[in-house]
């Protein structure tokens, strides 16, 4: 068993598999620091403050608190800033994501058009060739 669990960890698929949980990970990090630290607070100077995370209806009516951490120490509230604050967060991020992702497939496409404009055109295989000539041979006997 000992042997089969080394067998296991030593594929290529499970170990791209932890390196890619990885770097998601450092990623996930930078794209966070990228929305908190960057974008939202020019958003929120565009916007007037842009926090929805204290709006909320409480939902006993023992809840008299003006913020949403206070409130719910006092009993249910039904938290629809935080959730929109969530929601804008989750769309300003795929944004992002989805900006990063297009200008690495630009990118890749313009380097692998680099790497076919500088390759000669490959020959064409042998029954190709062969074919063409024959082609060639009758058109030249039929003139």
């Amino acid at each position: 068993m000992l042997n089969e669990f080394k067998a296991f960890i030593a594929r290529g698929n499970v170990m791209d598999l932890a390196v890619g949980v990885i770097i998601g990970g450092a990623f996930g990090l930078i794209v966070t620091s990228l929305v908190n630290d960057i974008v939202m607070p020019v958003v929120g100077v565009v916007f007037g403050g842009f926090d929805f995370s204290n709006y909320f209806l409480p939902l006993s009516s023992s809840v008299t608190a003006q913020t949403l951490a206070e409130a719910r120490k006092q009993g249910a509230v039904f938290a629809y800033g935080n959730f929109l604050t969530v929601v804008i967060n989750f769309l300003i991020l795929a944004w992002i994501i989805f900006l990063m992702v297009k200008g690495v497939n630009t990118l890749r496409k313009q380097m692998e058009h680099q790497e076919k404009a500088g390759k000669p055109a490959a020959p064409p295989p042998a029954d190709v060739q062969l074919l063409t000539e024959i082609r060639d041979l009758l058109k030249a006997r039929s003139q």
